[in-house]
């Protein structure tokens, strides 16, 4: 079909993504347990919330809650005092990444790697032309925090949190929103991607790298270290793709 338009117009013609919105749901929860954003023991809302708050009938919260109560991701309890309550464990959460990661084809990676340089690399360049001295030494402090994370859930949560604190610099709504969002769909990924100390001394290397350049107020230097920051980020998803 793109042959008729031009290339400009493949990604038009892209296929859709097959998941049903109860997967959608169970997707988005799941990557929420094994971020820790829903820390073990934690109650969900109830079914008629989750219903509102996703924007779908509770017939789909309910085939959502059913596959992650499957997976062994909730429970749920019934009678006064009930509810749907977060089991998240360690290996659990592993196994969730890595059967999220298989989901995604060389392609995928590479597709999500381009928006989150674009998105990374515009925001640092902006931070590098707006940052104020107490934006910098909040960011430096988002530093300091990420070479002291412990494990591999601490660094990725660190990671992401400088992203975002970058993005903030950049004082741009829309900037700030497009960061939040991919770290919510990046980060489960990138969790397999933080375990091994080297790879960790090299995040913050270059985490202090895109702080330093926005320092100078060297436009250009800040994107370019954020790109690499992220490029680096998208060829360790694509290795470890690559391992069956």
């Amino acid at each position: 079909m793109a042959r008729f338009y031009g290339s400009g117009a493949a990604a038009v013609f892209a296929p859709l993504e097959s998941l049903s919105r109860s997967e959608l749901v169970a997707r988005r929860l799941t990557d929420a347990i094994a971020l820790g954003l829903l820390p073990d023991a934690e109650q969900l809302p109830g079914e008629a919330d989750l219903a509102g708050i996703f924007g779908v009938s509770t017939t789909t919260i309910r085939e959502a809650l059913s596959s992650l109560r499957l997976r062994g991701l909730i429970d749920t309890r019934r009678g006064r005092g009930g509810g749907s309550f977060v089991r998240a464990q360690g290996t659990i959460s592993t196994e969730i990444v890595r059967d999220r990661l298989d989901e995604l084809s060389l392609a995928d990676l590479r597709d999500l790697g381009d928006h989150y340089s674009a998105i990374a690399g515009t925001a640092a360049r902006l931070a590098a032309e707006r940052a104020t001295p107490e934006d910098v030494d909040r960011l430096t402090g988002v530093c300091d925090a990420l070479e002291h994370a412990e494990g591999a859930g601490a660094r990725r949560r660190a990671d992401a949190q400088f992203h975002i604190e970058v993005a903030a610099t950049a004082q741009s709504t829309r900037l700030y929103r497009a960061e939040v969002s991919l770290q919510a769909e990046v980060g489960t990924l990138l969790w397999l991607a933080f375990g091994d100390d080297e790879s960790h001394r090299l995040t913050v290397q270059s985490c202090r790298e895109v702080v330093a350049a926005i320092d100078r107020g060297d436009s250009e230097a800040a994107r370019a270290a954020a790109e690499e920051r992220v490029a680096d980020s998208t060829a360790r998803l694509i290795d470890l793709r690559l391992v069956p």
